[in-house]
This record gives structure tokens, C-alpha cells and sequence, in this order.
């Protein structure tokens, strides 16, 4: 079986808008699941990046227009440089303003022994 290659272009095109369409939403779900600003700010920021990156590498080989690539192109490459500058900033603004972020202290029931008490009972 020959495959046209227009159709395995538009294959890889739809399985990269699908990747990137399961990465919005499971940074959606990362907004709502996780408990604090810090933890809520990373997943979005991994996610949507990457997301971003995938749709719009999509939407390239959907198109074989050249002045169209060239655009995506742009947008991509403004993308993938300000969304991690913008989630550093967002974070470090936070931070500066005294939101510290949500640390869970050991429990005496999940903490590890120390060596010095292992070697006090054996």
C-alpha cells in the first residue's frame, strides 16, 4: 500500500494537534488539582509552552503555504522564549511579595531515621 504523501502529512500534522490539545488540558487539570500557586504557576507554564509548541508545529504542516510557515514560525520562536520569562517573573513577583510557597513538613509517622538513632538500637 503506497501512502500519498499529503495524507502522512496531515497524519503527523493531526497527531501533533492532538498531543498538543491533551497538553492544554492536562495543564487545566494541573490548575485545578494541584495546591498551591507555585506548583499551579510550573504546571501551566511546562504545559502551555509545550503546548503552544506542538499546536503551532501542527498548524505548519497543515499548511504548505511558505509566508504562513514563516508566521507560525515567528510565533513559535516569541512563544517558547516569553512564556518561561513571563511564568520567572509571575513567580518571582510572588515570592518578593510574600507569598511563600506551601511546604509539607515531615510527619514523625513518614520521616526517615536518623543514622545516629539506627546505630543506638542495633
Amino acid at each position: 500500500m503506497i501512502f500519498d504523501l499529503d495524507i502522512i502529512r496531515e497524519l503527523i500534522s493531526a497527531l501533533f494537534l492532538f498531543m498538543g490539545s491533551f497538553l492544554c488540558i492536562s495543564g487545566g487539570v494541573g490548575i485545578l488539582r494541584f495546591p498551591d500557586f507555585y506548583t499551579r504557576m510550573h504546571a501551566v507554564g511546562v504545559t502551555d509552552t509545550l503546548a503552544a509548541a506542538m499546536i503551532l508545529i501542527g498548524l505548519m504542516l497543515q499548511n504548505p503555504d511558505g509566508l504562513v510557515v514563516i508566521k507560525l514560525s515567528l510565533i513559535l520562536l516569541m512563544t517558547l522564549f516569553i512564556n518561561p520569562t513571563a511564568s520567572h517573573a509571575l513567580a518571582k513577583a510572588a515570592f518578593h511579595n510574600g507569598l511563600m510557597p506551601l511546604i509539607e513538613k515531615n510527619k514523625k509517622n513518614n520521616s526517615l531515621p536518623d543514622k545516629k538513632q539506627e546505630s543506638e538500637k542495633g
